[in-house]
């Protein structure tokens, strides 16, 4: 069994993925580490693929606030609910600032951890 080096965080609420190229939107981010995130959409994602993506942090009066980073399909399989697949991308190219903005979202956005 393959152990994680960093501990998931399963979101709250689902932020939209979006290809950066061509702003569509791919599927909803349900589960984040700073290495890699797991994406749930309503088609398959081509395993091994390099996508420049970007994530929806906030849409607010001064406009919307976006993540960017790229990211390679690692796996792609049917979700607990057949209606949908989920995908495992491994991140791959990610600025200071952005990979910050991802610790944030885990903080605000994730289930917290409790150390007792």
């Amino acid at each position: 069994m393959e152990k994680r080096k960093f501990k998931r965080r399963h979101l709250i609420f689902y932020l939209r993925v979006i290809e950066r190229e061509s702003n569509a939107v791919l599927g909803f981010l349900v589960d984040i580490t700073t290495q890699g995130i797991m994406m749930m959409s309503e088609f398959p994602t081509e395993i091994g693929k390099t996508f420049h993506l970007k994530l929806l942090t906030d849409a607010g009066p001064q406009g919307e606030k976006f993540l960017e980073f790229q990211a390679v399909s690692k796996w792609c399989e049917r979700s607990v609910n057949t209606d949908f697949y989920d995908t495992g991308f491994e991140l791959i190219d990610i600025n200071p600032d952005d990979l910050q903005g991802i610790r944030q979202t885990i903080a605000e956005s994730g289930f917290n951890d409790w150390i007792r």
